[in-house]
């Protein structure tokens, strides 16, 4: 939905199951409809879309793309925003670090993250710049030496590099601006804001504008604009609050190096905390009902002396709660983002709170998306209708931003 001039509240459609474009197709037809009806049916709605590589690919086939085109118009949705980070299967299957796959440093991850902008190309209605959240680069855990980590944050570099000049010539062609969005998570190469930071000065701005003037003939200056246009960052408030920095850090240092927030991801983690009146051994049985077998649960525990410890899963972080100068941990759960407390548990509700506030004082970002995608890992007490669910996401925003 348009809150204001170019600016747009959607959700993910990732949230539904299915991987083929006619699983997708029918999932719009099905939910996104119906959740548009629900919400404002006489208004343009617009989508933030998710496509699998399988899907990507079969949409940019024969007629399927215009058909589609015509049947938004048709419904008066459009697209603007899209989620580039799953390439294959999301759901129903167990992913965990194969979510990275593949990474920055490989053919694959770039001909579908191109393909993806071509469809928005195509789709993004004129007046509108279009957005593509993409995975942190790739997942530290994959490697055993710096020299590793150093060799592929190197080579994901000069991919990113690829995207940028295409989307160069999308807007020279069409004249609309897309950028692609970088989404730090935790245990990714990217997971928080000095990361993303180094990660600019040290490899965008020096290696990426080589690149660039060797291929257009330009300035340095105008190769760092370029990329500074087209590579932004997925601000999603789930994953900075895993890091425990607050909204304003983020945005402030970010915005201090010109870097740009293409896209809000509206999200919130599980918290818990040490407790005077709740046992330990309760609260981690309590968090153990999250500890599912699809997703990757990044855990990240603070101690009484602001250490953080971190852990690639969920129940390594459960296990060291008894340790001695545990305060709380947080995981990588998206829970309905209306709930701030349930059972002993806590939300990082908060977070998404104090970024739309500052959202409201300083505009940071025209594209926010609610990215609540395990209704259906969720424990059988927090499963409601989705439908309804979405709507109430919705409504809960919508409030926070007209407070």
């Amino acid at each position: 939905m348009i809150i204001e001039d170019q600016t747009h509240l959607t959700y993910c459609t990732n949230i539904h199951s299915g991987e083929t474009w006619e699983e997708i197709f029918d999932n719009l037809k099905n939910y996104t409809v119906k959740v548009k009806e629900r919400l404002n049916s006489d208004k343009p709605f617009g989508i933030g879309l998710r496509l699998s590589q399988k899907s990507a690919s079969v949409l940019l086939q024969g007629n399927n793309l215009t058909n589609f085109k015509t049947w938004l118009d048709t419904n008066n949705l459009y697209v603007f925003t899209m989620n580039g980070f799953p390439y294959g299967e999301f759901h129903n299957t167990t992913i965990k670090d194969q979510v990275h796959t593949p990474d920055w440093t490989t053919e694959n991850r770039v001909s579908y993250t191109q393909n993806l902008m071509n469809i928005l190309a195509y789709l993004l209605p004129k007046g509108m710049e279009g957005s593509v959240s993409t995975s942190p680069l790739s997942y530290k855990h994959w490697f055993n030496n710096q020299t590793d980590l150093d060799k592929t944050t190197k080579k994901s570099c000069q991919s990113l590099i690829q995207i940028v000049l295409q989307l160069i010539d999308i807007r020279k062609a069409t004249g609309k601006l897309l950028h692609l969005d970088l989404e730090p998570e935790p245990d990714g190469f990217l997971e928080n804001t000095q990361e993303v930071i180094d990660f600019y000065k040290d490899h965008l701005f020096k290696e990426g504008v080589l690149i660039i003037q060797k291929r257009l003939g330009c300035k340095s200056e105008e190769a760092k604009a370029y990329i500074l246009e087209h590579i932004q960052v997925c601000y999603d408030i789930c994953h900075f609050a895993l890091a425990y920095e607050s909204p304003k850090f983020v945005i402030s240092n970010l915005q201090n190096e010109g870097i740009k927030i293409g896209k809000i991801q509206i999200s919130a983690a599980i918290k818990c905390q040490k407790s005077d009146t709740i046992p330990i051994s309760s609260q981690q049985s309590y968090l153990r009902q999250f500890d599912e077998p699809t997703y990757l649960h990044q855990s990240v525990v603070k101690l009484d002396k602001g250490n953080l410890v971190h852990f690639s899963d969920l129940s390594e972080g459960i296990d060291f709660m008894t340790n001695a100068g545990f305060k709380e941990i947080r995981t990588h759960f998206h829970i309905p983002i209306f709930i701030s407390n349930f059972q002993v548990l806590k939300s990082t509700q908060n977070e998404i709170i104090d970024a739309l506030n500052l959202w409201k004082e300083i505009k940071y970002s025209n594209h926010l998306e609610i990215e609540t995608y395990t209704w259906s890992i969720l424990p059988e007490h927090l499963q409601t209708d989705i439908t309804s669910s979405i709507v109430r996401e919705f409504e809960w925003v919508v409030k926070q931003l007209s407070n």
